[in-house]
């Protein structure tokens, strides 16, 4: 890897963020081969990368987990963190976002990932993080650039601002004119750029598209505007200037051109990044880091290696630190660090120190976890950045074969937890199942692997039960009689029940209207655990609900009555009292909210309704142009798989939240068939 060289800035931190399979990974490639870090550009197809190293992402051939990489460029440090694209492991990519420098958007002329694009600016521009757009796969383009321009701009609620034109040689795109630098140059595989003179047309289109450059830029600045209106040339250096200060103002989005698999347009990049993104102080100030001699850092990504433990990611924003050191976290953990390890993709190159600026792994911060602040004063510092992890859509109930084994998957579950927070383990009271929680069905199956291979923990998984639940229709009086002798002290219980349905939602009753000592006192919270006891599987196989259950009458034995006798008789009385009160099942219902690109609302309609789901109405998604909203009523059986169907129809950009909203009764032949298979699974 590329050595850690000091600038005035301080070394930088550039996040590598993007839609799916737009090039990310094989940007980081080019940029660490066009900086010397590595040899040559390693491949995601032959899983030869520096950026997908682990088994799973090699095995699926894309990005699951965030890789960072350091590498110098003209006496500057960078590190470069490659962030998943696709919206199931979008975690990573939050969760890194607050501590880096700027971002490098890496997209394509591809209109279907559109909206992917606009929710990753959207992160960015809420952070208020200064963002790059490289239009990566300009080797491949098959339209005119102001076409691209004009298709991606509604993604971006700033300008985006064309920094760079193609030059077009029989319809393939050979170089690239710098319409700041005001400089053409031709492209060579795998080496830099060469300068060539501007010739013919391409002379017309270079000013026609610099003046339109200026154009959105003297939108901020008045001298400039002047400048542009008597037309008078501004110096270059102004230039530059403007678009440093309105990049970190977040004033614009400037777009470069580039094909990363060539390696083309990677230096103009780093120049670019050079020149205009702002360091480590800036970034400090946007954070709101207080001034202070202590170090201050944030952790963004953990990491649990199978021989060095556990790691924590850490950007330094502030002072200096050393190994050893004891860190105070925001929330409330302290810690001693074991190491400092230089971030280079395999974080095995010990350090004794770092500055602010760096972006470091601090060994077996133990109580310390993603999304921390953390300082090596003596109280613990204030949270910089709020991280909630996106609430999960996709659930499988896991178990490990060998029950000897159970302690190992929670212990694994655990760790698994700490490195992706957007990943939720569940204990199910009622059916004492795991459940794992996660953003999609490719995000479970890695999930899955990674307990496998890295952990050493085989599962199996099948799909989480139901909350089907039962109630009654009919009102019963029903006696329960326990009588048993054989020697000794016998057992006698005999109660009278009266059981009536409840409203929906009123849940369980329980009352007493004994009158004489029927049923002496001391026995009533008894028989109420019996009738508990005979709700917890009614006559249909399911916990009953909406029930009220009043004791109006019994007798007792003055010697072989008891606690247990009367249990026993209460929970024999709702035995066989329940399925004289015509039982009836019931089945959840959510409320279902979709968000969808507005072109995909029809296909997301005709998904809720194949799956029973009555649509309460859409409107467009507040602050998301293009966007709508769907809200509907489900039931919990057929929200299942819908994650995976609403991304097939959204490209992979929609998603969906859920929350409980009332039990309904199912009856017919769909009531049967519920019935049946779950007798069989019993």
């Amino acid at each position: 890897m590329g050595q850690d060289v000091r600038s005035p800035r301080g070394p930088q931190c550039i996040a590598l963020v993007g839609p799916f399979q737009s090039g990310k990974t094989t940007l980081l490639e080019a940029i660490l081969a066009r900086t010397g870090a590595i040899p040559r550009a390693g491949s995601v197809d032959a899983g030869t990368s520096v950026g997908d190293a682990t088994p799973e992402a090699r095995d699926h051939k894309m990005t699951v987990g965030l890789t960072a990489a350091t590498t110098s460029f003209m006496g500057d440090s960078y590190t470069f963190l490659d962030c998943p694209g696709s919206v199931e492991f979008a975690h990573d990519m939050r969760a890194a976002l607050p501590a880096v420098d700027a971002a490098v958007v890496v997209c394509e002329a591809d209109e279907k990932k559109l909206p992917q694009l606009q929710i990753i600016l959207r992160e960015l521009e809420e952070l208020k993080i200064p963002r790059f757009l490289f239009l990566n796969k300009i080797d491949r383009a098959n339209k005119r650039i102001r076409e691209t321009l004009a298709t991606l701009q509604p993604a971006s609620r700033v300008p985006l601002v064309l920094r760079q034109i193609p030059i077009w040689k029989d319809e393939l795109i050979e170089g690239f004119v710098d319409l700041a630098l005001e400089r053409a140059f031709v492209y060579r595989e795998h080496k830099a750029s060469e300068v060539i003179a501007l010739q013919g047309g391409d002379v017309d289109r270079e000013k026609e598209a610099r003046f339109s450059m200026l154009e959105k830029l003297a939108d901020h600045d008045d001298a400039l505007m002047e400048q542009l209106l008597e037309d008078i040339q501004p110096p270059r250096d102004a230039v530059f200037d403007d678009l440093a200060r309105e990049l970190r103002e977040g004033l614009i989005c400037p777009v470069l051109l580039g094909a990363a698999a060539r390696e083309n347009g990677v230096l103009r990049l780093m120049k670019a990044l050079r020149h205009e993104a702002p360091g480590i102080a800036e970034t400090a100030k946007r954070l709101g880091v207080p001034k202070s001699k202590d170090a201050l850092g944030f952790v963004f990504k953990t990491l649990h290696s199978q021989h060095g433990g556990k790691l924590s990611l850490t950007r330094l924003l502030a002072g200096h630190l050393d190994d050893g050191a004891t860190l105070q976290s925001s929330s409330g953990g302290t810690s001693r660090i074991s190491g400092i390890l230089a971030v280079n993709g395999a974080y095995d190159s010990k350090r004794a120190s770092a500055e602010a600026g760096d972006t470091v792994a601090l060994g077996k911060l133990d109580p310390i976890k993603t999304g921390d602040t953390v300082s090596s004063g003596k109280t613990p510092p204030a949270a910089l950045a709020a991280l909630e992890p996106t609430p999960p859509v996709l659930a499988i109930s896991i178990a490990a074969p060998d029950r000897k084994d159970d302690v190992k998957l929670g212990q694994a579950l655990a760790r698994l937890h700490e490195e992706d927070p957007s990943l939720v383990v569940v204990q199910n009271a009622k059916t004492h199942d795991t459940v794992l929680w996660g953003q999609g069905e490719m995000h479970l199956r890695v999930a899955s692997e990674r307990l496998r291979d890295r952990f050493g923990v085989k599962v199996t998984s099948h799909p989480p039960a139901i909350g089907y639940q039962e109630t009654i229709r009919k009102p019963i009086v029903q006696r329960g009689r326990h009588k048993k002798q054989s020697g000794g002290h016998g057992q006698f219980g005999d109660v009278v029940l009266d059981i009536r349905p409840l409203p929906r939602g009123d849940g369980f009753k329980f009352a007493e209207k004994v009158v004489g000592g029927a049923v002496p006192r001391n026995y009533i919270p008894a028989v109420e655990e019996g009738v508990i006891d005979g709700l917890t599987r009614g006559p249909l196989g399911f916990p009953v609900t909406d029930v009220e259950v009043t004791l109006t009458d019994g007798s007792y034995h003055s010697v072989d009555s008891s606690d247990l006798a009367f249990r026993t008789a209460a929970r024999i009385g709702l035995n066989e009292g329940l399925p004289q009160c015509q039982p009836v099942l019931l089945e959840p219902i959510h409320v279902v909210e979709i968000v969808c690109p507005t072109d995909a609302t029809a296909k997301v309609n005709a998904i809720l309704s194949a799956r029973r789901g009555q649509i309460l109405g859409f409107d467009t998604r507040d602050g998301w142009s293009g966007w709508d909203c769907v809200r509907a009523l489900m039931p919990e059986a057929e929200i299942g798989e819908l994650i995976v169907e609403v991304r097939s129809a959204t490209a992979g950009s929609g998603s969906f939240t859920r929350q409980f909203d009332h039990m309904a009764e199912v009856t017919g032949r769909a009531a049967d068939q519920i019935i049946a298979a779950h007798r069989v699974a019993a």
